[in-house]
């Protein structure tokens, strides 16, 4: 370990996490980030690792995209924060073109510093449009981390030590509309949920799925939320996920990827008639940071860069490309590989055992590609790499997990004695 990397690394026990220090040795990611550009992130010693967690969906374009870089140096010299006491020009051009893009009538848009924030807001404007409380989600969901989101998100191990958590949520498991058939209705306010389940383990819905949630929906009076945080802005090979059902949700909300892997923001965007009664007061729902004129001009300057150069067809097509080459591995080690699954560049695969990614995860950090377990089902792996990933680093990827796969094969019986 190198002076540098000791020093944040006894900072980390000394003034962060102790557990999460351990957590980072363990998987041999205790390295310090120095610099990244697209898809490569370098560490102290000058390492490269090709990014394929891309922080969850966070860096769609890659690390430090040009276009978004000027974009905030330029706003930076202007006024990075808004006074809250004028009108804000990035802020409005921001909402005018996320309302061009946006399914269907989709109209206004409220601007926050993350997901979870977004997700909070998304249910407050569905109690406020409705009159009513129950929300409906999804066992496996992950809506993230504050207590409303937290609420939502349909893991125990996250819930259980801080409950109770709000009241009159409820869960239905994901892909069976009958079972949340069975829980939605007149006194629902809505159903919260994400296209395809990114922390649930890449989970992707039958086909029509939506399509029944919406007309749920419609049939019981209630709003559709389609949290879009991990899914929206081309990841699934759409440029959002919810149009591989043809749906247009009531309330969306979107993060992650909005801010060009520059800057933190979220969005909760809404039909005319979720926005109705929030228009008689305004201030009723604010943000000190939202929409700040920093943050607007990344997500602007991304999102611009993601229609211009259609990425989700990119996304799309190296999807395909990455799925076929992960299924061969897996017809070869089909007692360390259970599933391969996704779309776009949202892909899992899904191990036999849990203990297999203590040893897959970590031999592909060791050559240079790094990448992670999702969080509500850590026997899958995620492969979530910018969508500017080229063919030859992906390939380098697939090289690299075949790897470490057949290492894992190698070691199963030691593993596994049973």
């Amino acid at each position: 370990m190198s002076e540098e990397r000791d020093l944040v690394y006894r900072e980390y026990v000394d003034s962060v996490n102790p557990g999460l220090a351990r957590l980072l040795k363990i998987a041999r990611m205790d390295k310090v980030e120095c610099r990244a550009e697209g898809a490569v992130i370098r560490d102290d010693d000058g390492k490269e690792y090709i990014d394929c967690a891309g922080g969850y969906g966070v860096f769609t374009l890659g690390h430090r995209h040009p276009e978004v870089i000027a974009a905030v140096k330029d706003q930076l010299d202007r006024m990075p924060l808004s006074s809250k006491l004028f009108l804000n020009k990035p802020m409005a051009d921001l909402a005018t073109l996320l309302r061009a893009i946006s399914p269907g009538d989709m109209q206004y848009s409220f601007f926050v510093n993350s997901g979870a924030e977004a997700v909070e807001n998304a249910i407050k404007l569905a109690r406020l449009a409705t009159g009513r409380v129950e929300v409906i989600a999804t066992t496996g969901a992950f809506h993230g981390k504050t207590f409303g989101a937290l609420s939502a998100s349909g893991r125990e191990v996250f819930r259980k030590p801080f409950e109770p958590l709000v009241p009159s949520f409820d869960h239905a498991p994901f892909g069976d509309i009958d079972a949340l058939a069975a829980i939605v209705n007149d006194r629902t306010a809505a159903v919260i949920l994400e296209p395809i389940q990114g922390e649930g383990g890449v989970m992707v819905p039958p086909d029509g799925y939506l399509k029944d949630v919406r007309r749920l929906c419609d049939e019981e009076g209630a709003l559709l939320i389609a949290d879009e945080i991990q899914t929206g802005l081309g990841r699934t090979g759409r440029l959002f996920a919810v149009e591989h059902d043809g749906v247009v949700p009531d309330i969306m909300t979107l993060a992650k990827a909005l801010g060009g892997g520059v800057m933190p923001i979220g969005a909760v965007i809404g039909r005319p008639g979720v926005w109705a009664k929030w228009q008689k007061n305004p201030l009723l729902i604010t943000s000190t940071f939202g929409g700040n004129q920093l943050a607007c001009a990344a997500a602007h300057a991304a999102v611009t860069v993601i229609i211009r150069e259609k990425l989700w067809e990119r996304a799309r097509v190296l999807g395909e490309r990455l799925q076929t080459a992960l299924r061969a591995i897996a017809a070869e080690f089909p007692r360390v590989i259970h599933d391969v699954r996704g779309r776009g560049l949202l892909v899992g695969v899904e191990l036999t055992r849990e203990g297999l990614g203590g040893v897959i995860v970590p031999e592909m950090v060791k050559n240079g590609v790094a990448t992670g377990y999702t969080l509500n089902l850590p026997r899958v792996i995620r492969f979530e790499p910018p969508l500017i990933i080229d063919e030859a680093q992906l390939d380098k990827v697939v090289d690299v997990f075949a790897a470490a796969v057949k290492e894992g094969d190698g070691l199963y019986d030691k593993l596994f004695r049973d």
